[in-house]
């Protein structure tokens, strides 16, 4: 390596042919003269068959797999898993979990896996949950959690521990850590959630505390930056499948029956973009990242009424923030925001119902029966799929592994395939959004035949806005590579010890309540 810089939650690494690792924070960065201790599991027997206990110091996750034959070899991650040394005896461990922000598939069995990881693989047995968010620390009670106890809470949705919005004191809970002893502190929410933990390390950091702070990220939306994906995300798809199968059903069974589905996307449409391409039942797809009108020649409406026409029926999937900046008549609210910072948003699809329900009353050819579909609180509700059950065990394993290990000031990501240790700052510094500009946005247009609702005007602005310097080398994220193509270039020769069973593991893939607007 030939040259490292530092601060207290990143550190930049430069090596040949432009190899850049942004690294995550260690208990060495500021404690002296710490003593470590051989990794457990090399007595563990579910490791006794593994060819390679341990992942190499050296070994990274390239962010990027795409790349010219001249491209430097760009940023990487510093890769997740079981090191030989480790900087906690066993029997000193005294951990705590948390859980903030809305509710999510999947957060039960992290919590499980988190406690599960920490007891059969090192032998913990001291692990609290803390009750309610982050304010849990300081006027709340604690729940101890072993083994048995979080046994079976997988198989449940939202999360035992019990969660809230904001109620974030850094001082109180430091001083909250501090006072009960605590080292170890797995704080599961979304990108507020996880600058609320990048705050708190900074101030163990300050007090020189030997405190491991991990994140692990949440978000039903996949408005998370640098990760492939965030867990809840597939159950959420996959039950959204419902809903969109509800509405075709009554548009289908009617005269000009139109189905209108709002999804959750606060600010990103993956879910609604995803849960339109799985179905192949849903005729328009309306996401923040792509504006849309609603009268005149390419407007909505238009659109509409050609569907109908041709059809008889058809279904609208809308994520609940697009169509903002057409809801006039409540711009006043527009500034109101949750104890989270979220802007609170209107109704778009009641809206928008209502809407094309006025818009064809006022055309005496056209009679039309549109029933709402709003899943939103069901989706976020039930437990995790398979999918997502194996994506929770992987990454509660790697941010225990990486505790362990005497990491902290970090959160743990699915890269390329590969479990890592992401700085915080990265997580926190933008959100992952839908660029319309991409390969996958343009074959969702392909697989409605809708139109893209934008103006040459407003196509110019997005390629400006959105278009990276080389579609080769950014927008990993965007999916504009399919899995397969990821995995056959995910650079082997910078990656050891591939035969690491939590890393093969993750290569290795209700009714709802209807309205009708009257």
């Amino acid at each position: 390596m030939a040259s490292s810089d530092s601060d207290s939650q990143l550190k930049i690494v430069h090596g040949d042919a432009g190899y850049i690792l942004e690294d995550v924070p260690h208990f060495t960065d500021y404690i002296l003269n710490l003593p470590t201790y051989p990794n457990p599991l090399r007595s563990n027997p579910a490791y006794s068959v593994v060819k390679q206990y341990f992942v190499h110091m050296d070994d990274t996750v390239p962010q990027k797999v795409v790349v010219h034959k001249d491209s430097p070899r760009g940023v990487h991650f510093r890769r997740a898993g079981p090191r030989q040394k480790v900087y906690f005896k066993s029997d000193d461990v005294h951990a705590c979990i948390v859980t903030c922000g809305g509710l999510c598939p999947g957060l039960n069995t992290v919590i499980r896996e988190i406690v599960c990881g920490l007891s059969y693989m090192y032998g913990v047995n001291k692990v609290l949950g803390i009750d309610g968010g982050y304010r849990g620390f300081y006027s709340k009670n604690t729940i101890n959690l072993t083994p048995k106890v979080v046994n079976d809470i997988h198989k449940r949705g939202g999360t035992i521990l019990g969660t809230s919005r904001g109620g974030h004191d850094t001082g109180k809970i430091v001083d909250s850590i501090q006072d009960r002893g605590i080292n170890q502190v797995y704080i599961i929410g979304g990108d507020g959630t996880q600058r609320g933990a990048a705050v708190i390390y900074e101030e163990v950091r300050r007090r020189g505390l030997k405190v491991a702070i991990a994140g692990i990220p949440k978000t039903i939306d996949n408005d998370i930056p640098v990760i492939d994906k965030s867990f809840g995300f597939d159950t959420a798809v996959e039950e959204a499948q419902r809903a969109i199968n509800a509405a075709h059903v009554e548009s289908e069974s009617i005269e000009n029956g139109i189905g209108v589905v709002k999804l959750m996307g606060r600010y990103s449409g993956f879910i609604a973009m995803y849960a339109t391409l799985a179905s192949r039942d849903v005729d328009c797809c309306l996401i923040p990242e792509s504006p849309f009108y609603l009268e005149g020649k390419g407007g909505l409406f238009e659109f509409i009424e050609k569907r109908l026409k041709e059809n008889g029926h058809m279904v609208i999937v809308i994520a609940e923030g697009a169509g903002q900046d057409l809801l006039t008549e409540s711009m006043q609210a527009m500034d109101q925001k949750d104890a989270s910072g979220n802007k609170l948003l209107q109704d778009v699809g009641l809206w928008i119902s209502h809407k094309i329900k006025d818009h064809f009353a006022r055309k005496d050819k056209i009679a039309i029966n549109l029933k709402y579909i709003d899943p939103t609180y069901m989706i976020r509700a039930i437990p995790s799929n398979a999918s997502d059950n194996v994506n929770c065990t992987l990454l509660a394993q790697s941010a225990v592994h990486g505790v362990m290990a005497g990491y902290s000031g970090f959160t743990v990501g699915l890269v390329n395939g590969r479990h890592t240790y992401i700085p915080f700052n990265r997580i926190t510094e933008r959100q992952n959004k839908v660029v319309i500009t991409d390969r996958m946005w343009a074959r969702l247009l392909s697989s409605t035949n809708q139109p893209s609702f934008l103006s040459p005007k407003d196509l110019d602005e997005a390629k400006k806005a959105e278009q990276p310097p080389s579609e080769l080398l950014e927008g990993s994220n965007c999916n504009d590579i399919g899995e397969a193509e990821k995995k056959e270039n995910n650079f082997p020769h910078l990656l050891h010890g591939d035969n690491f069973k939590d890393e093969q593991q993750s290569e290795n893939h209700a009714d709802n309540s209807i309205q009708t607007i009257n």
